[in-house]
Parts: structure tokens; C-alpha cells; sequence
């Protein structure tokens, strides 16, 4: 298991930042390691994002030191979301097959959580949300016909999208995490757009399913102070609760969002117009 921490910061300090310091602070570069557990730990909220692929044998989900706790999920709740090939997760003995782009939620107190594929040349890719808990939700999994969808934007703006709601509140109860998924439509590149922010809760986007040869250009910071990453498939970024989030594309692609905060209403938000964008 690979884990990392990543702190907390404020708005007026990231005004000094260069470029190598904004990725470093923000970006998630690689999640998927050959059997193998990549974790970053954020302040921010406590959020925990991370990837397995197994390919070659089970991978157990540890707790890194981090957490100082006996298991995983001791004091914590879990978002999956299997962006590769099929695979499993053994959740308590549980048996639980997740394909591509199927989510499965974990409660509190479920001790041991296994990941396997069920082909080895073509692993599954489970990519990992994680919160704390306060009370235990039951285990279950979503596919995309049980999640609530909406579809936004147009063609005329280059946002026509559809946005999959797989973890959230009007789908099934958790604690504070939320995740979805959204695929943006040939032809159209922004996403989230108009930007907001929500004090109220951080978030953080993965994008994936970007062309060979192409990448994304993930805006934050305030909506008067705005800064960019370049960003490539299967990379991850964390945005403040201060802070927009939004992104343009070199193409189309899809990108899994996941929040945290102590407001589960999803459209709770402070939209930002678009020409008062800086």
C-alpha cells in the first residue's frame, strides 16, 4: 500500500504558487499500480481518494497509519467506482461483482474489503472515495440504470453532458459522501459550467476515458483568482471547499466526482456567472 497526506490551505496562499507546487498540492498523478493500493489522505474534510487494480493476485484494503484504526472502515464509509474491466469485491465474506462504471457502497464497520479481477489481462480498475462515518449505511451496489441521471448543457456550448448521480442521497442513504459520474457528449469539452463553489463541502474530480493524445485543463481557485492543471487520463485533482472546479477538454471524456462536507443536498451551490469569472 502507497499512501500519502495532503494538507489544507488557504486562498490567499495559493497566490504564490508555481506551477510544479500547484500540481504537487493538488494533483493525483498515478492511482493505478499493479497490485497494488495508492492512497492519498486529504485535510480536507478527511477525504481519502484512491485506486486498486489488482491483477495478478487479491488486494486487501489496509488502513494506512494515517487513519491510526485496526481496519479500513472502523470509522469510515467507502464509494467504488470500477472504471476498468470487470471485477470483484468481497466485502465481509460478501461477494459483490462490479463492472464498468458500476459503484459500490460500503458502510461503517465492515472489516475486511478484498479486490480482485476476474481477468488478469484485463484488470479491473477500482477507483476509491472514502469519508468519515458516523453511523452505519448497508452495503450496496448501483449500477448506472439505479442512479439518478440528468442531462445538461448543449452542443451550441460545447457542455452537452450527462451527469450520473450513483452515490448521492436520492439514491441511497450515507453519511456525508457523495459520488457520481458525468460523460460528456462527442463534440462537447467543458464541464461544470457555469463554475460554482459550495463552502459547505470539498470535492474532487477523475477524469478518464481521455483520449490518447489528449488532456484536460482543470480550472480552480476563487472565481476572481482563478488557476488551471493540465491534466491527463486517469489523473485525479482535489478542489477547496473555496474553491471552482471546472474543466475544458482537448476532447470529450468523462470524469467521477466525489464530495464531502456536512450538506448532502446536491444542488446546493453558489453558482459563479460566467462573465465575472477572473
Amino acid at each position: 500500500m502507497t499512501a500519502e497526506t495532503r494538507y489544507a490551505t488557504s486562498p490567499t496562499s495559493v497566490l504564490r504558487w508555481t506551477t510544479d507546487e500547484t500540481r504537487k498540492e493538488l494533483l493525483i498523478e498515478k492511482l493505478f499500480i499493479a497490485d497494488d493500493a495508492v492512497l492519498v489522505y486529504s485535510h480536507y474534510d478527511r477525504f481519502i481518494t484512491g485506486g486498486i487494480m489488482p491483477v495478478n493476485k487479491t488486494v486487501k484494503l489496509l488502513a494506512p497509519d494515517q487513519l491510526k484504526a485496526t481496519y479500513f472502515l472502523e470509522r469510515r464509509e467507502l464509494g467504488i467506482i470500477n472504471v476498468g474491466a470487470p471485477g470483484q469485491v468481497k466485502v465481509d465474506g460478501e461477494i459483490f461483482e462490479v463492472g464498468f462504471k458500476e459503484a459500490l457502497y460500503i458502510g461503517r464497520g465492515k472489516q475486511e474489503v478484498l479486490f480482485s479481477s476476474n481477468d488478469c489481462e484485463q484488470p479491473a480498475k477500482f477507483y476509491l472515495n472514502s469519508t468519515p462515518a458516523h453511523q452505519t449505511y448497508p452495503t450496496r451496489l448501483v449500477t448506472k440504470k439505479e442512479a439518478e441521471i440528468v442531462t445538461l448543457g448543449s452542443m451550441e456550448t460545447a457542455n452537452h453532458r450527462t451527469i450520473n448521480k450513483l452515490l448521492v442521497a436520492s439514491v441511497l442513504p450515507t453519511c456525508q459522501l457523495q459520488m457520481g459520474m458525468t460523460e460528456l457528449k462527442p463534440g462537447s469539452i467543458w464541464n461544470t459550467i457555469p463554475a460554482h463553489t459550495h463552502d459547505r463541502r470539498m470535492e474532487v474530480y477523475f477524469y478518464f476515458e481521455v483520449p490518447d493524445g489528449q488532456s484536460v485543463c482543470h480550472f480552480w481557485g476563487q472565481p476572481q483568482e482563478t488557476r488551471h492543471i493540465w491534466m491527463q487520463n486517469e489523473q485525479a485533482v482535489i478542489s477547496p471547499p473555496w474553491s471552482i472546479h471546472s474543466g475544458a477538454g482537448t476532447s470529450n471524456y468523462t470524469f467521477i466526482w466525489g464530495m464531502a462536507g456536512e450538506n448532502l443536498d446536491y444542488s446546493d451551490m453558489d453558482v459563479c456567472a460566467v462573465p465575472d469569472l477572473r
